[in-house]
């Protein structure tokens, strides 16, 4: 290990918000810029778009708001990196520029029907059960429903990439991304960890030609170099590499120090998730395959929860309108505020559960979102928490899921994101899965493991397992109150367990009368 001091920037483009970050190498943030995007465009209902130039525009002001709050240190950078939110696509045309907004991962719009495959492909999927799934992946291929809709942007469309590619491209003048990042609707192939080949079913499900798509490193490898020209508009200088990390959920996980299997990351973000870090590859259902991880030739099974901690946000807009104003419009100070009441609803919400399917679930695809068990005793506060208890009670099934599959307990747990920051939804976290859940030292855990990968490819640790060793630091740990889990078990068992399985006949005919024209 390279001893002298030094320091990386790494750039994470969420959902809500971008932020600019300087790590030092025993993974300290060092100084912070956060810049809120404005509402997203919804040209219709279910549509959710940006314009692309908008990210970039956000990332200069960010890496440039750091630099001049301590430009000595953002002098001294060895490294950068970018994480992004997943499925976010971004299509160029023969000038690498923007042919449209971007197309957000929230935005639901598909084709009527698939787009035609092979009869080899079909056949396979009717071999394994799979057709009916693939068709809808088919379907909600952005790649197709372009090509069918929008033939003028689509035939001057020569480059199909996400929103990750686009801004390291930005950065490096390199259309070059990392493996880790491949998250969406394309033919990646997460086992072999690369493009799938011609053969390979995914390529039917997701017909996109292959010379659309970027070249692929491993993470913590060199995608380029930042150029003259970004120098001049970011300030960072010239000839610093731009190194690979991965997507914004791999980075919390490398980030939380989620190295195996007996380790999990949740991570409580506009999408709520479950990962862990497994050297084997394995599917939690079939053909639904874990991710490439940041920590080279490692996967991420995963189980989300779509609209996560969305949620919380969706609350906050439609009912907290007293907290926001005694805030004075900051929300953030509004949340806390709502936080702060959490502690005085018992464990259950005094009756209240909720089934978090705010949005399309790929295990459950006509699961809608439901809460029972109003009484006139429940308040605003009650919905609130039965929102948080809720998202658990999924998280926990994801846990089980896993477990299950992969035949090893996690007995540990980390947790990051947004929601993260409350000390009481940390302890709701523990309880319901009644086992400790550690925070690391920062929230910006997507930022931190980009560093991580970042100080391996400059080659100041020699490999991951060296660089989580002296950058992750646990600092605060949940003991589960035993019995508020065991409430919580019970409630599980014979209350939410039974929940999606009895209202499931009736999603499927509230379905069926929406779709009636």
């Amino acid at each position: 290990m390279n001893i002298k001091e030094k320091y990386v920037l790494t750039v994470d483009c969420g959902t809500q918000s971008i932020r600019s970050l300087i790590f030092n190498s025993k993974g300290s943030l060092i100084i912070k810029s956060k810049k809120n995007f404005p509402e997203y465009l919804r040209p219709k209902d279910t549509w959710v778009e940006a314009e692309v130039e908008m990210f970039w525009e956000y990332l200069v002001d960010v890496v440039r708001d750091v630099k001049t709050k301590e430009p000595d240190i953002f002098n001294k950078i060895s490294g950068v990196s970018v994480t992004t939110q997943r499925d976010t696509i971004v299509l160029l045309d023969e000038e690498y520029k923007p042919v449209r907004n971007a197309i957000i991962w929230m935005d639901t719009r598909k084709t009527k029907k698939p787009k035609k495959m092979k009869p080899w492909a079909n056949i396979l999927l009717d071999l394994v059960k799979f057709r009916k799934i693939a068709e809808e992946f088919n379907k909600e291929c952005k790649a197709h429903w372009l090509e069918e809709y929008e033939k003028e942007n689509w035939d001057k469309t020569k480059k199909f990439i996400l929103l990750s590619t686009y801004l390291n491209y930005k950065l490096t003048g390199v259309l070059r991304d990392s493996k880790a990042s491949m998250i969406g609707h394309i033919p990646f192939d997460y086992k072999k960890q690369n493009w799938s080949g011609k053969y390979d079913v995914k390529n039917q499900i997701f017909q996109i030609d292959r010379k659309m798509l970027p070249e692929v490193v491993n993470p913590g490898e060199t995608i380029g170099y930042i150029t003259k020209e970004a120098e001049k508009i970011t300030g960072i200088k010239k000839g610093v590499p731009l190194i690979a990390s991965g997507s914004d959920k791999g980075c919390e996980t490398i980030g939380t120090g989620t190295i195996d299997l007996t380790s999990g990351s949740i991570s409580l973000g506009s999408q709520a998730t479950i990962q862990t870090t497994s050297k084997k590859y394995f599917e939690l259902r079939r053909l639904f395959p874990p991710f490439s991880a940041v920590r080279p030739g490692y996967f991420n099974p995963e189980i989300n929860i779509y609209r996560g901690y969305w949620m919380v946000k969706w609350f906050e807009e439609e009912f907290a309108h007293e907290e926001i104003k005694i805030s004075n419009g900051d929300t953030q100070k509004a949340l806390n505020i709502l936080n702060g009441k959490l502690d005085k609803i018992p464990p259950g919400s005094e009756g209240l559960i909720l089934q978090p399917f705010w949005g399309k679930e790929l295990l459950r695809p006509e699961a809608r979102g439901s809460i029972i068990g109003f009484s006139d005793k429940h308040k605003k506060i009650h919905i609130y928490k039965a929102i948080i208890e809720g998202i658990g009670f999924a998280l926990l099934e994801g846990i089980e899921r896993i477990e299950r599959k992969s035949k090893v307990k996690m007995k540990k747990l980390a947790i990051s994101g947004g929601g993260s920051q409350s000390d009481s939804i940390c302890q709701i976290c523990a309880d319901i899965f009644d086992r400790e859940v550690y925070r690391v030292q920062t929230f910006e855990t997507s930022g931190l493991g980009a560093a991580i990968a970042t100080f391996v490819g400059i080659s100041h640790y020699s490999d991951f397992e060296e660089a989580m060793e002296n950058m992750i630091h646990y600092k605060k740990v949940f003991k589960p109150n035993k019995e508020n889990a065991k409430i919580y078990k019970e409630i599980v068992n014979r209350g939410y367990r039974k929940l999606y399985k009895r209202l499931k006949p009736l999603y499927k005919e509230l379905e069926d009368i929406q779709n009636i024209k």
